[in-house]
């Protein structure tokens, strides 16, 4: 689905009618202009974060810009993604009407977003093998159908999607296609932000709470059509993201190769730890995994996870979800929290 129209008809009509409110300094500050600063009641006197910040986050978006290839008028900054959903739902589905679609097992937020929001949630489970049901997905779309929601890698189960099976749905469906790649940095799949021009329904999110190592300063990346991305900037508050966290991430933009030793050596954790949970009897299964955790499948989930809890070893009990009876999921820790957890497995097998 191509059609800039389109898209725009896919707002809410009170979204698109909003005056936004935008600061003063909102007209000058691209041009980097040294000004007096009197027009938002702020304390004058100098204290490193007296003044508000840029509220179009300008040299946060040249620096993430650079690095993801993608243009600036693509970016959106929110909170954490969380926050983002919700936005997305806010712009474009109209309460008591509209639907979004999810894949469960899948990320629980997209439900309590869209829930909170008046809108109803039609489930698509995926396969015995946490697969796509795309036939299911095509069917299960009606005329109110304004937005999936696609982690890939998925959580809980920690499996990627085939890019042919993302595209699928992406010409199939009328609405738009949120691409959740939260763990993309883990995965062996590459990301699918290079054909972001190729569908106009394709929105992008990640983030800098996973491989980044970031989760403190709450920072979401949304990766969409100039459009979508005017109307969700329509809708956010004027400062939505503080000094500290941009010069935060700035900082953090400096340090990719870091980054990217810090993820390899995660990996190589990765699959030690799978290793050692097979030679585990109580661990009846192992699932492959693309993200910075594993699931498994316990004898007991309940009973294993307050053994554990026990130890001092928080996990995941994902028992509640669809298809995942009885499992656990585990996030990839340290070389000495691994250990811990590893003995602590192995001493709890009888």
């Amino acid at each position: 689905m191509n059609n800039i129209e389109h898209i725009k008809t896919l707002a809410r009509r009170i979204i698109t009618d909003l005056k936004p409110f935008q600061s003063a300094r909102e007209e000058f500050i691209a041009e980097d202009r040294k000004m007096i600063l009197l027009d938002a009641n702020e304390n004058p006197n100098e204290t490193e974060f007296n003044r508000y910040p840029d509220p179009m986050q300008l040299n946060l978006k040249t620096c993430i810009s650079e690095i993801k290839e993608v243009s600036i008028n693509q970016i959106f900054l929110s909170n954490g993604s969380d926050e983002v959903f919700s936005q997305l739902i806010q712009v474009f589905c109209e309460p008591r009407k509209d639907n979004v679609i999810i894949l469960p097992p899948t990320f629980g937020m997209y439900k309590i977003c869209a829930t909170i929001n008046g809108i109803a949630v039609k489930e698509v489970p995926l396969n015995l093998n946490f697969g796509l049901n795309i036939e299911k997905i095509i069917k299960t779309k009606d005329l109110n159908s304004k937005m999936i929601f696609v982690p890939s890698p998925n959580n809980p189960t920690g499996n990627c999607f085939s890019l042919n099976d993302i595209e699928l749905i992406l010409n199939n469906f009328d609405g738009l296609v949120v691409l959740d790649e939260a763990y993309v940095e883990f995965s062996k799949n590459n990301s699918f932000l290079p054909r972001l021009n190729k569908f106009m329904n394709l929105i992008v999110t990640q983030t800098f709470s996973k491989a980044q190592g970031m989760a403190g300063a709450r920072l979401g990346m949304t990766f969409a059509h100039p459009e979508i991305i005017k109307l969700l900037n329509k809708l956010k508050t004027p400062y939505n993201i503080n000094s500290l966290t941009q010069q935060a991430i700035i900082n953090r933009l400096t340090q990719q190769v870091k980054v990217e030793n810090e993820v390899k050596i995660l990996l190589i954790e990765k699959d030690r730890l799978s290793l050692n949970f097979k030679k585990i009897k109580y661990i009846k299964k192992v699932f492959p995994s693309n993200a910075n955790f594993i699931l498994i499948r316990v004898d007991d989930s309940t009973k294993r996870y307050k053994e554990l809890l026990k130890r001092g070893i928080v996990v995941r009990n994902t028992s509640n979800q669809l298809g995942c009876k009885n499992t656990l999921r585990i996030s990839v820790g340290t070389k000495k929290e691994n250990n811990a957890l590893i003995n602590a497995l192995s001493d709890m097998d009888n």
